[in-house]
């Protein structure tokens, strides 16, 4: 190698910044021989309470609260920040609470013990009472109140373009629960943490008819009431 090509390569190496490699603090720390065993003790020991260690160096703190969940997060607010599962997605709803057994009252949320999805507490249900149909069947369904869950926003819909076959990815779709009466329903949707609204049914009076109806005196208009 020629003279002046070693000189070049060595200011090259002279203006070539130098690199640090700087071991983490944790780990140097946990490598070096502590000076006082009393602080090793301090540092290491896991019997001794976070409120204790908080005001010394290179130790961590923690800030303990006595409010409950429904203090700590608004009503109308999703917690972005719950846990997310193994059934969760992107298009997944955020529930506004996340029921862990802090809840007033007296029962259990279902959700502790159920082991539903997480993010199935945070879908809306509609609570009503099926119609008669328009053909000649009984009205035997319009006597219970039911169940169903709200349309599942961004559930990705899809439709087969050969068979025309339609799914989605909503798994409460085409899902309902009967119950006997309406608070029973109420009490079971307080129960699961679901969201609900209460649609009261429209009931029609039907007057009957008689052919002696003609003949009761009224002080108007003489009337005439067909029965037919």
């Amino acid at each position: 190698m020629s003279l002046p090509r070693v000189a070049v390569n060595s200011l090259r190496a002279a203006a070539r910044p130098a690199v640090s490699y700087r071991t983490p603090t944790l780990v140097r720390c946990a490598g070096g021989e502590a000076r006082n065993p009393s602080e090793a003790r301090e540092v290491t020991s896991p019997n001794e309470p976070p409120a204790e260690r908080a005001g010394r160096a290179g130790t961590w703190s923690a800030v303990r609260t006595q409010e409950g969940a429904a203090e700590g997060q608004p009503r109308h607010a999703p917690d972005y920040d719950v846990a997310a599962d193994n059934m969760t997605s992107a298009f997944s709803p955020v529930p506004m609470r996340v029921q862990d057994g802090s809840e007033p009252g007296l029962d259990t949320p279902a959700a502790v013990l159920s082991g539903a999805p997480t993010d199935l507490q945070a879908r809306t249900v509609r609570i009503f009472r099926p119609s008669k149909t328009a053909t000649q069947s009984g009205d035997w369904h319009s006597h219970t109140w039911r169940m169903d869950w709200d349309i599942l926003s961004k559930g990705h819909r899809w439709e087969n373009p050969l068979m025309g076959w339609q799914s989605s990815a909503d798994y409460m779709q085409g899902t309902h629960l009967n119950f006997k009466s309406k608070e029973d329903a109420i009490r079971f949707a307080n129960k699961q943490g679901y969201e609900y609204f209460v649609q009261e049914p429209n009931e029609r009076r039907i007057t009957p008819k008689a052919y002696a109806t003609q003949f009761v005196h009224s002080p108007k208009k003489l009337k005439q009431v067909r029965t037919k």
